[in-house]
């Protein structure tokens, strides 16, 4: 999709010293997916607390497989 938009210089100026990414596309592109993904992060936050869980940790462990085995 293409896009015009004004982006202040000193801003992507900074993203792009701090990410190390070659193109301003490239640091919108990480800005979006890190805005998503703080956003999800959040959500699933919320959930602290209020899901119930029904299991045994202990039996979890015990049926991990053994690798070095």
């Amino acid at each position: 999709m293409r896009t015009n938009i004004v982006i202040d210089e000193e801003l992507m100026t900074k993203a792009i010293a701090l990410t190390g990414l070659k193109t301003k596309r490239a640091v919108v592109e990480e800005a979006l997916r890190t805005l998503i993904r703080l956003n999800e992060q959040a959500e699933i936050a919320e959930l602290y607390g209020q899901l119930h869980w029904e299991g045994d940790l202990n039996v979890l462990r015990e049926d991990r497989f053994d690798y070095a085995g």
